[in-house]
């Protein structure tokens, strides 16, 4: 069985999509594979949302940002937008994909107890979402 890939979308590609990519891996990487892009991708993941990854035991090497253009060819199932700049700035895919926009708060520059509630967020909506929708 081949898995479905979900793309998920975010300015920086630093923070909530790194999150996200690593979340839907951990607990849909059975049947789904996420990985993530930016729009303007930030030279690195960001230490919160790396810290609030391994504050649950989920592993944070590999992940890096990445840009849009490098991925828009791959086969892609389900688009998410996870801030607004995003999904104003989603490129066009060389075939029509479907897409969802899921805005979660951006904690850059606040305590880890910001990127920690995020975190949660991301994994109680955005997961169960991509599980009903592609599984």
């Amino acid at each position: 069985m081949n898995k479905k890939t979900v793309l998920i979308l975010c300015t920086g590609n630093s923070c909530r999509s790194q999150m996200a990519e690593a979340l839907v891996n951990h607990d849909l990487g059975e049947h789904i594979h996420a990985i993530s892009a930016g729009t303007r991708p930030q030279p690195k993941v960001a230490d919160g949302a790396i810290a609030a990854l391994n504050n649950i035991g989920i592993p944070a090497e590999g992940l890096y940002p990445k840009d849009i253009d490098a991925i828009i060819d791959q086969p892609i199932d389900l688009v998410i937008t996870v801030c607004d700049n995003a999904k104003e700035a989603c490129p066009v895919f060389p075939r029509p994909i479907p897409s969802l926009h899921m805005p979660f708060h951006d904690p850059h520059g606040e305590p880890l107890d910001s990127f920690i509630a995020v975190r949660d967020e991301i994994r109680t909506r955005l997961v169960a979402e991509v599980a009903n929708r592609l599984l």
